[in-house]
């Protein structure tokens, strides 16, 4: 992200915490209430937002602010002090981890999948793609919707002789490391070329600041296709790609499709894993869990308490608001993993 973009997203963010409270960050009010600022990704700020003001709701006392701003702003806020807590799909790695004092406890609170979502006018029907075609597109060596390598998976389908506009993300961003870690798995010229990252050299398309200018883009122009968590694509009712799984399978993204490929990847013990191709049948291929960044030991025990009382909530009756904003409910074994964690979350 360029240095001018990170310091208005910093400006931003000061002026969100400054319209709370007058003290900074996890500060303590004079009435007694706390205030606890997040920021990062976009990806599951739907969710999170429900969650945050339905707990203010049920405690006036704690109110958490979270600004949705991408995964890159948040990690780089929480590392610097500036949030209590942060907020990225492709979690931390162990460099980034190690710039923060108090160690970092990474808590993959939801789940979703990364879809294909495009704008083709005058086509009816599933879109399928294979796993040469969607990497294709984005490669920038299939550049019309009527390519041989799409038409062939979607025999009898009428599709137009127009160009193909990809849409991928400006800055850094958690869902373009879920997206292209996914490519690099499955294509060779992908990991090869661009690899992996939350920022990466695409060969082709053009660049949307966030979910929302994602959306607007894709429903904006014809022959547009773009990355994106279900549950933003489901709201504005874009059509989703069926993509070809490892197995060959053309699966549906879904809600149930996207259980089934986190099933086939237990998390390791620190809570920080991927799942870049699953096996099965049944497994939609691009499904990721979305992690908030905390402080091991946080120094300051009003906000310590409060947070952990709010990631309780989130891992436990929270999950019940996944489905209806179009998140994956976590499963029983990581929930529990996670409970353990917040309990050992010191002041």
């Amino acid at each position: 992200m360029p240095c001018r973009a990170i310091s208005l997203l910093f400006v931003a963010f000061s002026l969100a915490v400054a319209s709370c409270s007058s003290s900074g960050s996890g500060s303590k009010a004079a009435n007694g209430s706390v205030t606890i600022q997040g920021a990062g990704a976009t990806f599951p700020a739907p969710l999170y937002q429900k969650w945050f003001a339905d707990y203010h709701a049920a405690h006036p006392e704690v109110r958490v602010s979270y600004l949705s701003m991408g995964s890159g702003a948040g990690i780089d806020l929480f590392t610097e002090g500036k949030a209590d807590f942060g907020a990225s799909d492709a979690g931390m790695t162990d460099e980034q981890i190690d710039k923060v004092g108090g160690g970092v406890q990474l808590l993959p609170v939801t789940a979703a999948n990364v879809v294909l979502a495009y704008h083709l006018p005058g086509f009816s029907g599933n879109l399928k793609l294979s796993r040469d075609a969607y990497a294709g597109i984005f490669l920038g060596t299939i550049t019309s919707w009527d390519d041989p390598k799409i038409a062939e998976s979607n025999q009898g389908a009428s599709l137009p002789k127009l160009k193909i506009s990809p849409i991928h993300r400006q800055a850094a961003s958690g869902t373009t490391f879920v997206f292209t870690q996914h490519l690099s798995a499955i294509n060779d010229a992908w990991k090869r070329g661009p690899g992996r990252g939350m920022a990466v050299v695409w060969p082709a398309g053009k660049a949307a600041r966030g979910s929302d200018d994602m959306v607007a883009l894709i429903q904006k122009e014809p022959g547009s296709i773009g990355y994106l968590g279900y549950g933003h694509a489901e709201k504005s009712k874009l059509p989703m790609a069926w993509l070809q799984n490892k197995s060959g399978e053309y699966v549906k993204p879904s809600l149930e499709s996207g259980q089934a490929a986190l099933n086939s990847a237990p998390l390791p013990a620190n809570l920080r894993g991927w799942v870049p191709d699953p096996e099965g049948k049944g497994s939609y291929p691009i499904v990721t869990y979305t992690w908030l960044l905390v402080h091991k030991h946080d120094g300051n025990p009003r906000t310590a308490a409060a947070l952990k009382e709010v990631l309780k909530y989130c891992v436990t009756d929270g999950q019940k608001d996944s489905v209806a904003l179009g998140y994956i409910p976590l499963p029983e074994k990581v929930r529990q993993a996670e409970l353990q964690a917040v309990d050992a979350i010191a002041p």
